[in-house]
């Protein structure tokens, strides 16, 4: 993500550019936390599919008048969504949910431009050498990707069924948190820290925070099919699925490994299994470290909290705010674990640089 020659140019920067630099990529990252949470709201509420057309220029604006609210709606009426779920629903009635589609994509312009404005600045100021504007520039493109992944999965659900692919809401929530993790790395890069928060760590523990990540990664995989599937509303109970510890349905589809991506049963299991593990994983490492540095202390308080939100979701039948909070704790616990990372890579360099 970053090497030593880019971290090294940092050191050049003077204080006023390094400050404007990390104040933008802060604000990006806060950003883009909000956006995913807005998200969330945005499809526990089942509004995704009320906005039936990509205008990326022209639809920044909401219907200004009681003619354009009749079209939209009108096209509305022509969805999957409308015709099977919703038949009867009222002009006023298809203003709420339209709110909240048209709040996240107006969130997502706000993104770009929060982001893109600051960077030509930066640009043409001559902030930045070669490879940190290689790295400024693939963020900029990984964000619009993202962007019409968020388009490519509303699609899917205007086509046959009211339903967009939990395939593709996996890949459009992933890399919005590839673009937030990223952010925050180089925000910490940025920062420049006169001393490490972590002492006395030895290479290898660089890969245990990796599988710290890929586990959390893994976790919200399974936490996106979980939404996109439903399956949030099945098996309302904790620890055990119903009066069992294993659903009944486990292996009802062939062949068995399609279970645990269609399954909507085997997928909640799946996403279950998976948090308990990332977070006995987070708290072996926590304790493993924790006189090390006070952001072991948050890792561990965070994983827990993270959890406990997670069941209370899950016995609340996913009230809409625990649900909303679930993915909120989901990107801080990320945020510190890939802030634990790049401390362990920085104090990296410093030995080579000794």
């Amino acid at each position: 993500m970053t090497t030593k020659k880019s971290n090294s140019f940092i050191d050049t920067v003077p204080t006023s550019r390094r400050r404007a630099v990390l104040s933008w990529l802060i604000t990006s990252a806060f950003f883009v936390f909000c956006m995913a949470v807005i998200g969330a709201v945005t499809r526990l509420t089942e509004s995704g599919l009320s906005m039936v057309e990509w205008r990326p220029l022209i639809g920044a604006l909401p219907p200004m008048n009681e003619v354009e609210w009749n079209r939209v709606f009108s096209l509305y009426q022509q969805s999957p969504e409308y015709l099977y779920k919703n038949a009867g629903m009222s002009l006023p009635e298809f203003k709420e949910i339209f709110f909240w589609e048209w709040f996240h994509r107006l969130w997502g312009r706000l993104i770009g431009i929060v982001y893109a404005v600051p960077f030509f600045f930066f640009l043409a100021r001559k902030y930045f050498n070669k490879a940190w504007v290689i790295n400024f520039s693939c963020l900029l493109i990984l964000g619009g990707l993202q962007g019409l992944m968020g388009w490519y999965m509303v699609k899917s659900g205007l086509i046959n069924e009211p339903a967009v692919s939990h395939y593709r809401l996996a890949a459009h929530l992933s890399l919005a948190f590839i673009v937030f993790t990223i952010l925050l790395y180089f925000a910490f890069d940025w920062m420049r820290l006169k001393t490490s928060i972590i002492r006395n760590f030895t290479p290898n523990r660089a890969g245990m925070a990796i599988i710290g990540l890929i586990m959390l990664a893994l976790t919200i995989i399974w936490g996106a099919f979980v939404a996109g599937k439903d399956a949030g509303l099945i098996y309302n109970t904790f620890p055990k699925m119903g009066t069992s510890w294993l659903p009944s349905e486990l292996l009802f589809l062939e062949p068995a490994w399609l279970n645990i991506f269609e399954n909507h049963a085997t997928i909640q299991f799946t996403h279950r299994i998976l948090a308990i593990l990332t977070v006995v994983y987070l708290c072996y490492w926590s304790f493993k470290n924790w006189h090390e540095s006070r952001l072991f202390k948050f890792i561990l308080f965070m994983a827990l909290i993270q959890m406990s939100l997670g069941i209370a979701t899950l016995l609340s039948h996913v009230w809409i705010p625990l649900a909303a909070l679930h993915q909120a704790g989901a990107l801080i616990l990320i945020g510190l674990v890939v802030a634990s990372l790049h401390q362990i890579q920085q104090n990296r360099l410093r030995e080579y640089n000794a």
